[in-house]
């Protein structure tokens, strides 16, 4: 049997303050004075000179605000790896995102394609990248989607939404402070930390499961219901907490997979640019046939927290417009797979998705 060999996040840094080493940290990657930092940052941060003050530039470097109102594209990524060509007089030294799974998706996206020829959207997909990305650094202000560790870069293309899912994706360093998470919204930490819970119940409960996810899983589980259910802990504590369920999570998929939540999500998101996490929430609400256990423990979080969900945003959808959502969903097989078994068609048809994004 041949085993993957995967890659993993080569440095990390954890702590409180610890963001205020990241000149330390990138100044010996500088090629020259030429070659720029580019900084990706959540637009949210424009004008807060809490954070932007520590932002290390020099020579040449650029803060590039990005919005993350809407999921990254394709010929978003496209047209920042243009810009960037087309500005500076040599590759960047490194790329830099600060926000959160968006902005570090676009950050590992947009390494990548500075230097590998063609289109993101040619790379969508499992092992298509030829050669590594520019070196680059993810700095998560929000905590629980795992993009910070994960080797995935999730765009929505023209066809789909899917990942770009290399050895070549996953950050070359990774900050974690969870002081920079202090500011977010109550709904999006909800959703966002659901994201977290997600990809563990998906792999705890799936056919590729194995001792390494299964450990990560069970630790990322064990974080979520800490944090979620128990009204002792401090604010620092949950959030330190779910920095670290947000890392034990995206590992825990790093050598499994995940399941039925992600796959309806992703039809969701190509067709009505619902958000990732809120998305998950919506899909995840109604999987009790299969995850019973992990839905009841969703709907427990969802109560104690107050959280409403968005009804019916499917309701007023034409049949063309649920074939769509169904063929993304049902393209990504390998999530199906790791869900439902080897046989996962017999049972997961067009009218099983219709069914249940009718309920959405």
């Amino acid at each position: 049997m041949s085993y993957k060999n995967f890659p993993m996040v080569s440095r990390v840094i954890f702590g409180r303050g610890s963001f205020n080493q990241l000149s330390e940290i990138i100044e010996p990657k500088r090629l020259n004075t030429n070659a720029p930092f580019i900084f990706f940052v959540d637009d949210v941060f424009k004008g807060n000179a809490w954070l932007m003050s520590r932002i290390p530039l020099s020579y040449q470097d650029k803060v590039i605000y990005v919005s993350a109102n809407e999921e990254p594209k394709t010929e978003q990524i496209d047209q920042l790896v243009e810009d960037i060509i087309l500005t500076f007089k040599e590759r960047p030294s490194g790329i830099i995102g600060i926000g959160g799974g968006c902005l570090l998706d676009i950050a590992k996206a947009v390494s990548i394609m500075l230097n590998n020829d063609g289109e993101s959207k040619d790379y969508q997909g499992w092992d298509l990248v030829k050669n590594p990305a520019v070196y680059h650094v993810g700095v998560p202000t929000i905590s629980g989607t795992g993009a910070e560790v994960s080797r995935t870069t999730i765009l929505t293309g023209p066809e789909r939404k899917l990942g770009i899912n290399s050895d070549y994706t996953p950050f070359d360093q990774v900050i974690l402070d969870p002081e920079l998470t202090k500011d977010v919204p109550k709904d999006q930490w909800f959703y966002t930390g659901m994201d977290c819970y997600v990809h563990c119940i998906e792999s705890l409960n799936g056919t590729y499961l194995n001792t390494f996810s299964k450990t990560y899983g069970e630790k990322a589980l064990e974080l979520c219901k800490d944090i979620f259910l128990n009204n002792t802990l401090s604010v620092e504590e949950s959030q330190d907490k779910l920095m670290m369920a947000s890392w034990h999570g995206g590992m825990s998929i790093a050598y499994s997979q995940v399941g039925v939540c992600h796959a309806l999500s992703y039809g969701l998101s190509y067709l009505l640019g619902i958000k990732h996490g809120i998305g998950n929430c919506i899909v995840f609400n109604h999987l009790e046939d299969y995850y019973p256990e992990g839905v009841a423990l969703f709907k427990q979080m969802k109560e104690t927290h107050n959280i409403t969900l968005p009804q019916g945003v499917c309701a007023d959808l034409s049949d063309k417009d649920f074939d769509v959502m169904i063929k993304v969903a049902l393209s990504l097989e390998p999530l199906w797979e790791n869900a439902i078994g080897k046989n996962w068609k017999k049972t997961i048809t067009p009218e099983t998705l219709k069914a249940l994004y009718q309920k959405m």
